[in-house]
């Protein structure tokens, strides 16, 4: 059985291409190339060299939609592992882990593997281990997202049906949890990742194979995590250019795109908007 039936996505959008950068340098730092799958890069519009990854285009549109058209144009792979590109690594992948959590997905079919901790989720253990980390099921009633767009393993075709046309990012999240609720689908969780630091949520016998990784963004901006990023960042000349740019970018919070981020309006600057558009 060949594992190269598994296909690496990190899901990007061009207004982003500032993160591109980092997310490559912390991947190639933590993550081995022994790893039983195909490496994908998916943009827009905007083509990007990334050594390793074949760069494939969505076109413009929603989130759903870009997904979508990926999905079933691009990756011939019967799974997927999902990432997006302000997800940068902070701990090494065990590769012989991971590759067999793969194998796993593909003997059992499974529909869905979360790789990530998340205090969203009540999970049911099993007498499954993958080198002491415990593959558990979620309690789908009790949790509270079914569907999130963190790292997880999906089964391509059972993936597409929780996308929606016209669907952003959030009313996905929202809709298809809700969805998924009423289906009620076997759903695994294993504690690979450390999202932002958090803790694991199953009884693990071995934690010492647990990587980790930061979601840098928040709202099109570096967000807090940043910092931890800043203090791992590895200090070769070749990368102190754009180290400056992501501290600099993070202390005048300015959007990836360079831009002074919007101020959010008050409620007597709406009600002065209002009335100006009345008076017109």
């Amino acid at each position: 059985m060949s594992l190269k039936n598994i296909a690496l996505l990190v899901h990007a959008c061009d207004r982003y291409e500032f993160l591109f950068e980092g997310f490559k340098i912390f991947f190639d730092q933590n993550i081995k190339n022994d790893i039983e799958a195909n490496f994908y890069f998916a943009t827009e519009c905007k083509q990007v060299s990334l050594a390793n990854f074949a760069n494939v285009l969505s076109g413009e549109g929603e989130w759903s939609d870009r997904l979508s058209k990926i999905l079933r144009e691009e990756i011939r792979e019967e799974y997927v592992m999902y990432m997006q590109e302000d997800m940068w690594l902070s701990k090494p992948l065990n590769s012989k882990l991971l590759n067999s959590i793969f194998e796993f997905a593909i003997d059992k079919k499974a529909d869905c593997i979360k790789l990530h901790s998340s205090e969203v989720y009540t999970t049911i253990p099993t007498n499954i281990y993958f080198e002491g980390l415990n593959l558990s099921t979620l309690n789908n009633q009790q949790s509270k997202y079914l569907m999130s767009h963190q790292i997880t393993i999906w089964k391509k075709t059972f993936l597409l049906q929780q996308l929606r046309a016209n669907e952003n990012p959030w009313r996905n999240e929202r809709r298809a949890t809700k969805r998924l609720k009423k289906l009620n689908p076997l759903i695994y969780q294993i504690d690979l990742f450390a999202e932002n630091g958090k803790p694991p949520i199953n009884s693990n016998h071995d934690l010492n194979l647990r990587s980790e990784y930061f979601t840098v963004s928040v709202n099109s901006t570096l967000g807090e995590n940043i910092t931890k990023i800043f203090d791992i960042f590895p200090k070769k000349t070749e990368h102190q250019t754009y180290f400056e740019k992501l501290k600099y970018h993070y202390k005048n919070q300015l959007t990836h795109d360079g831009k002074e981020k919007p101020r959010k309006e008050d409620i007597f600057q709406k009600i002065k908007k209002w009335f100006k558009k009345i008076k017109l």
